[in-house]
């Protein structure tokens, strides 16, 4: 059982890697900007193959890809005890509804990021090179909404916990894509250096949140089809 969680996670990885250069082109590639750099000066600009290329090779996308990897394995954690059969505490609960805290905060911070480019154009991209101030963001609405998690499951079994939740990311994403994507499309029709890069963190937030929220059933899945493959075991 634990090795259909690997794959689980496995297959969660290689769908952000897979992802992450089609996404980046829809956004970007064949879009160009025309912008202003004086009086009578302006430029060209938009993303060519070595920018899309140079992405894996930026520490925060390894970073990102490892932190929502780690999550996936820990929203595992119970399903797999319970496939299992064994007792799953409420202390046990306690990782997934951390991770789930983790995400909600993601979801809410790129909600707010593509609101905030949205509505200030290039005055909101002072935030590219705050990217600590993002952090705090995220760890504040992460221990809010993990609070709210634990005091919502708290008196539900430990398997519900994890579909109720799982049930909530995927809403939040769905809401939060409903923001990002349009505030996308109105600042890609800007003249300004950058712009839709805040609002394109958002849709990256919310499809990486989306494909999370399979997890946990994709290895129900998998454990099913293993039980009726070997129902002596």
């Amino acid at each position: 059982m634990k090795r259909w969680a690997v794959l689980v996670v496995v297959i969660y990885v290689f769908a952000l890697l897979s992802l992450t250069v089609p996404l980046f082109t829809l956004a970007f590639y064949h879009s160009t900007q025309t912008v202003k750099l004086g009086k009578d000066v302006t430029v060209e600009m938009g993303l060519t193959k070595s920018d899309l290329m140079s992405l894996f090779f930026l520490w925060g996308y390894w970073g990102f890809l490892g932190v929502m990897a780690a999550g996936q394995a820990t929203m595992l954690l119970v399903p797999v005890s319970l496939t299992l059969q064994r007792p799953a505490t409420r202390r046990s609960v306690l990782w997934p509804v951390l991770a789930s805290g983790l995400l909600m905060g993601l979801l809410i911070t790129g909600a707010g990021i593509s609101i905030y480019e949205f509505v200030k154009g290039e005055e909101a991209l002072w935030l590219l090179d705050k990217l600590e101030d993002l952090l705090v963001v995220v760890i504040s609405v992460w221990v809010v909404w993990s609070i709210v998690f634990y005091k919502v499951c708290r008196d539900v079994s430990p398997g519900d916990v994890i579909t109720s939740q799982c049930r909530y990311l995927l809403r939040g994403s769905i809401l939060e894509l409903l923001i990002a994507v349009p505030t996308h499309i109105v600042a890609r029709s800007r003249d300004y250096c950058c712009a839709g890069y805040l609002t394109f963190l958002g849709i990256a937030f919310g499809v990486s949140v989306m494909l999370f929220s399979f997890g946990p059933g994709l290895y129900f899945l998998f454990a099913a089809r293993w039980k009726k493959l070997q129902p002596r075991i």
